[in-house]
Parts: structure tokens; sequence; C-alpha cells
């Protein structure tokens, strides 16, 4: 028996709910970025900073970081080759359009907006299947998690993917149900749009396309390959991504070393690799130790088969990515991001049965352990994810800042942070976050200054060869082109 809700009520909870969900991450949005992962975010912000400051070309896009660290070769354009830049086009459109927010707010607000529409995908998908009540619950445990506010507020594409990703299943299920002709065109339309500019903004998607497959098999069975339509969806939605990386190899050397995500260390069913990413990062980061009964209860609750399957399929897809992308999970928190959806639904449908209690429990212990767990589930995940909000050395802002006041715009620097970009980024200058060769070889490569956060006495023996522009206790910056 479904939850009934009126339509009126259907979407003024869940108009509710995305209200909340947006305000709760408007959290912190002007911090700069130097927060949790702020490598991988200042890489990001620097594309499209670029984009700002030099022009939109998609075809060529490039960051701050002039090193050869990324890709192991020597990178004096600044290339950027991963993902295709769509992210950055939103992020660097917006601020053109609207300076008043800043660039780093613009890559946030993209972001927000971003998992508000997974949110909405994910209620329509499950709404759909189980009715309104399992929806409403999966979509508030997706809102609401502590890790994904976090990260659905930050400069990263990932959560743009998931949401491109729940768009594209969500109208290839309404595609393959609609019988009126011209709505089913429309659907189908949306549904290859969102699936391809999915696999642009991260090749991971490709993972999560087992729900796509499991519908065609669930409508039409063994006689799927009579269908002309499927063909033409998978490879017009793979086209895109297929002439990217072909027009990628043209520049090796803005294309980061990727091959050690998938295994460094055979870091794969180790014990390790179950420490991390199903003690850790589950069990501990995403569910705060007390989401774990709802997500058991999202599996052990009487299904359909068919109903059974299609959970199943998203709850594959996550697993298959995070064991062939082993290294990758294991080295990044952020990576998953990307099973966010398959818990929310598993959560979602554990508390319906919680809340929906069989005649042995009793209905108010039911409610109280929904309440309890819950509770302490959103608790025990802020308290581990709190942290992530905090600026942790804010000298490199101070340092980054006082860069760009005292420099030429198209000076080069070397902001050293041991390969973190972080750093570099604040400066607003194109150079390398590390020695990455000796200094007079540097210089030649057309290093203009020196910049070092927290300096030590160690560092002033740099003042012995090169000129000193500022110095106090936060920051030292060395122009490398006078004497002292």
């Amino acid at each position: 028996m479904r939850f009934k809700f009126s339509k009126k009520l259907e979407i003024i909870l869940l108009a509710v709910i995305l209200v909340l969900g947006f305000t709760v991450r408007l959290y912190k949005i002007n911090n700069p970025v130097a927060d949790w992962h702020s490598w991988r975010q200042a890489d990001t912000s620097s594309v499209s900073r670029n984009f700002v400051t030099k022009g939109f070309d998609l075809l060529h896009p490039t960051y701050q970081d002039l090193s050869n660290v990324p890709s192991g070769l020597d990178n004096p354009k600044g290339y950027r080759f991963v993902e295709f830049p769509i992210y950055n086009v939103l992020q660097a459109g917006g601020y053109e359009l609207f300076p008043k927010l800043s660039l780093e707010e613009w890559g946030r607000l993209v972001t927000i907006i971003a998992s508000l529409f997974s949110a909405a995908f994910l209620y329509l998908i499950v709404r759909k299947r189980f009715g309104s009540l399992p929806a409403f619950l999966t979509t508030v445990f997706f809102l609401f998690i502590p890790y994904n506010i976090y990260y659905s507020r930050t400069i990263l594409p990932d959560p743009s993917m998931v949401a491109a990703t729940l768009g594209g299943i969500y109208f290839f299920g309404e595609w393959l149900d609609e019988e009126n002709k011209g709505k089913k065109f429309l659907y189908f339309i949306l549904s290859l749009i969102l699936t391809a500019l999915a696999f642009l903004l991260k090749p991971y998607a490709l993972f999560f396309t087992l729900p796509m497959v499991y519908l065609t098999f669930e409508k039409y069975e063994l006689s799927f390959w009579k269908k002309a339509p499927l063909y033409i969806f998978a490879a017009i939605s793979l086209i895109p991504l297929i002439l990217w990386r072909v027009w990628m190899t043209n520049f090796p050397e803005g294309i980061p070393a990727s091959n050690w995500l998938f295994n460094a260390g055979n870091i794969r069913f180790k014990p390790a690799y179950f420490f991390w990413i199903y003690g850790d990062r589950l069990s501990r980061l995403i569910l705060g130790y007390f989401g774990l009964p709802f997500l058991i209860l999202g599996f052990l609750r009487r299904y359909k088969f068919r109903d059974f399957l299609f959970v199943l399929s998203f709850v594959v897809s996550s697993f298959i990515y995070i064991t062939v992308i082993a290294r990758g999970n294991v080295q990044h928190d952020y990576y998953q991001i990307l099973i966010i959806p398959s818990i929310s639904m598993l959560l979602g449908l554990g508390a319906w049965s919680l809340l929906k209690p069989l005649q042995l429990y009793n209905k108010f212990v039911s409610y109280l352990v929904f309440v309890v767990c819950f509770g302490l589930m959103i608790f025990l995940g802020w308290y581990f994810v709190r942290d992530y909000y905090n600026i942790n050395n804010p000298s490199i802002i101070v340092a980054g800042q006082a860069v760009d006041k005292l420099t030429p715009k198209d000076a080069k620097v070397i902001a050293n942070y041991n390969g973190d970009t972080s750093f570099l980024y604040q400066t607003k200058r194109s150079g390398w976050a590390s020695y990455e060769k000796p200094m007079p070889e540097m210089i030649k490569m057309g290093a203009d200054y020196l910049v070092l956060a927290n300096p030590t006495s160690s560092d002033m023996y740099f003042a012995k060869f090169y000129k000193i522009v500022a110095k106090t206790d936060q920051y030292i910056i060395f122009n490398l082109r006078e004497k002292p």
C-alpha cells in the first residue's frame, strides 16, 4: 500500500526540502579555495578563471599550473585536459553575467544548483516505482547527509555529472514508457543530451548506465537488440566523449596521469581497501555509523522482483565503480560523490520499511528508532565533516593577495606548496607549485617571483641571491630577476 499525498501537498513538501537543501549549502559559500580538497577545486576554478581573463576557448582549456607534476611533461602553456569544460563555462559564464558574486561563489552556486537537480531527479525516479513517501525519504537523505552537503557546494564537476546522469536515467525511463509520439521524442532527446553531457563532465558516468540497461531489459526483454533507437542512443551519447578523448591526445602535456587511479599499490581487495571504502568512508564519514540500519533495511526489505533488480542496478553500478577505480576511491574521499544517489535510495527505502513496520514491530518503537538513528546519523556526520570547511593555512590567502598586489599581472610565480596548486591559485598568476627544477632552470623557464608562506629562517637562503619584495611573518616574496 502506497502512502498517498495530494498533488498540491507533494509539490509544497518537495519545494520545502529543496529550499532547505539549498539553504544549508550556502554555509561558507564565500570561503576562499583553501578548504578540504582545495587542490582539485583550485585546478577546476583556475580553468574558469582563464576563461574569464583569456576568453572561452573550450578546445584549448588552460589553467595556472605550468608544471610537469600532473602529466610528467613540461606544460609551458598551462594546458588542462581532463573533463570537457562544461562546468567551467557555467562558472565563468555566470561570473561574466553577474560579477557581484565572486568566481568562486559562482563555482559553488553551479554545484549547488546541480545538486538540487540531482535531488529532484532522484525523487522522480524513486516516486515512479515506489511512491511518494520513499521518494521523499530518499531525497531527504540525499540533501542532508553532511558529507553530501559539503561536496555538493565544492568547485568540482562531479556533482554536475551526477545530476546529468540521474536526469538521463529518468528521461530514459520516461522515453521507454511513453506512448505519445511527441512526448516520447522529447524524452529521448532530453535523455540523450543529459547522458552525453554526463560522459563529458566525467567519463565515470559510464559506470552508472547500468540502470538504463536494466530498464531496457525490463521493457523489451531479449528482443531489445531489434530496437534501432537504442543503438542510435548509445552511439550519439558516446560520440562527443570519444571525440574529446581523441582531441586530448594532441596535448599530452595537459593530460594528468590517471593510470594510478585504478589499482596503484595493488590496493584492490586488500584489507586496507575494505577499511577505507567500507569501514571509514561509507560507515563513518557518509553514514555516521547510525545510518547503517537504514542501509541494511534497504537491502533486506521485501521487494517485487523487478523492483529489486532496479534497485540492484544502482547498487551494482556503484560497486563496480569503486572496485574498478579502487585507488582513486581510497585516495580521495570526494570520489564517493558518485555513489551517494545509490546510497540515498537504499537509505530511503530502508527508512520506509521502518516507518511501515510489520505486525511484529511496535509502531512507536519503529518511529523512535527512525528518529534516533536519523538524528545521530546527521549529528555524527556533521561532526566528521565540519572541519572540511576550515581554512587550515590562512597564510596562503594573505600571501596570494600580496603577490596579486605587488607583482605585474603577467608575472610567473613559484608558489611552493609541495605541488599543491591551492597556494598558486591565490596569487592569480601562472606558475609552479613546487621546486620542480633547480632555481636557475626555473628562471630560464620564465619564473619571475618566488613566494613562500609561513617562512622559516632557512628560507632566507634565497635572500643571498634574490631581492626581497615584501616580508612578513606570514609570507616572503622574492624577485627572481633582481639581485639583493
